[in-house]
């Protein structure tokens, strides 16, 4: 875990790598859970016996945006900034989803700073846009699952 004092300190972290997760097993439970949430039913997810069958896989994948959903949890593993207060989603640059978790599978995400920018800063609020590049990868794959550039929003 890295952790910088401030946003000062992270974002002189620019174009350096932040580190990476330890990796989590996604489970079909943590599928089925994520289906009833968003009403994303496909067989590929949900039935074991038909992906069984029917799937290059040969079993049942993670929806691509549950892996990516982890960002959060994975990347509270990867660094920290003591002085922040609040930080929120703000958007993302570019996602795309490579590869697939297969239900069993293992999963960490690798991140960099891509680059952070001071926002608002005449308005009493400043605090720092910043994009991350992540990588899911999964444990015994060569191709990630997901490559996504996540912008954050940060204020001491």
């Amino acid at each position: 875990m890295q952790t910088f004092a401030t946003l000062a300190d992270f974002s002189a972290h620019a174009g350096q790598s932040l580190g990476e997760s330890e990796y989590m097993t996604v489970t079909q439970e943590m599928v089925q859970k994520f289906a009833e949430a968003t009403g994303d039913y496909q067989w590929i997810h949900l039935d074991e016996e038909k992906a069984k069958q029917f799937s290059p896989y040969g079993k049942t994948i993670a929806h691509g945006f549950l892996t990516l959903s982890l960002a959060p949890k994975l990347m509270a593993e990867i660094y920290k900034i003591e002085s922040v207060k609040m930080g929120i989603n703000y958007g993302a640059n570019k996602i795309r989803f490579t590869g697939a978790v297969p239900v069993g599978s293992s999963v960490r995400m690798k991140a960099w700073l891509h680059h952070a920018e001071t926002t608002n800063p005449n308005e009493g609020t400043a605090g720092v846009r910043a994009v991350v590049e992540c990588v899911f990868e999964v444990e015994g794959q060569t191709k990630p699952a997901c490559i996504a550039e996540l912008i954050s929003l940060f204020f001491e």
